[in-house]
This record gives structure tokens, sequence and C-alpha cells, in this order.
């Protein structure tokens, strides 16, 4: 092969290649869109998190970074005694200030009041919640409450001394729902 025919070659391969590349960059972006969602963070609210409260601050703005796009609404709930919402809204920034503001204390971290209430408040069709438990012994009273049910579908994350729970939040109605369709056909 010649310099002229290799110098056509790379002409042609340019050219089949800027659509390829533009057709790629701009439906991957239409991938990316997705509709707002519910984002529930329940953080432990007992004294046993004051020890790990700079390593979950900042994994926690870490993974709200990756997670959240515009118009996702993030409730924030400190599972103290009782739980109660510390933040709630759009605003990213302003949800990981709440979570630097947290001031945990008592001796029992209340999952699943938080749980359940998070559970009540869906507003879209799809919910992310995640759950940081510093204490051991908050995680087994949730496990022994009529809120274990909302744990049946979850991911457990350790950490040296917490750890996160990615919590399916009305999972099995959906799951029933589905199969029953399924099933239907």
């Amino acid at each position: 092969m010649n310099k002229t025919n290799k110098r056509q070659g790379l002409q042609i391969a340019r050219l089949l290649l800027l659509p390829v590349l533009t057709a790629f960059f701009g439906l991957s972006s239409a991938y990316a869109q997705r509709s707002p969602i519910d984002v529930n963070l329940i953080i432990d609210g007992s004294s046993s998190f004051s020890g790990v409260k700079d390593e979950v601050t900042s994994w926690v703005s870490g993974r709200l970074d990756q997670i959240l796009v515009d118009g996702d609404r993030v409730t924030i709930w400190i599972a103290g005694s009782p739980s109660k919402v510390v933040y709630s809204g759009v605003d990213k920034e302003a949800a990981k200030k709440s979570i630097q503001d947290l001031s945990p204390s008592g001796n029992s971290a209340d999952f699943s009041s938080a749980l359940r209430e998070a559970a009540s408040r869906q507003s879209s069709s799809y919910s992310y919640t995640l759950l940081i438990s510093a204490s051991p012994a908050a995680l087994s009273s949730v496990l022994s409450s009529p809120q274990a049910n909302l744990l049946r579908f979850s991911r457990v994350e350790e950490f040296s001394s917490w750890r996160a729970l990615v919590v399916g939040l009305n999972l099995d109605a959906k799951v029933k729902k589905a199969s029953t369709a399924f099933f239907a056909q």
C-alpha cells in the first residue's frame, strides 16, 4: 500500500469515526437522564455515631455527589430517641451541611420509626434509602420490630466501626405486583 492510499484510508476512517462518536455521546447523555427520585438518608442518632461522624460525613457526601441529580428530593433523619427529620429538600449542599451539623446523643437509635415514616412518604415511583448505623444494638432492635420486613431487601456495606445499608423500601409490594402481572399473561 502506498502513502497516498494510506492517507486516503485515514481520511475515510476519520470521517466515519466522527458520526459514530457524535451518536455515542449524544445517546449516552440521553440515557443519563432520569426522573427525580426520593432519597432517604437515615443516620444513627446514638452516641455511638460520635466516634465515626467525620468518616461517615465524608463518605456520605461523596455518595450524594454520585447519586443525586437535579430535582432529586433528599430527606435526612437522625434516628435518635425519637427519630426526627433534620433536612428535606432538593439542595445537595444544604443536605451535606445538615449532616455535618448533626449532634448525636443518647444510648439508642430509633431506626424503626424513621424507616416507617420514610416508607410512608414516598412521592416518586422510585426511592433510594440509605441507613447508616454505628451501633449493632440499634440494628438488632429493628430486626425484632414490626419494621423488620423493611430491611428484607437491602445491601450492607461494612466499614471498620459502622455500616451502610441500602434499603429497598416498599419493594415487596412492587415485587408482588410485577409477579402478578407476569403470571397473568
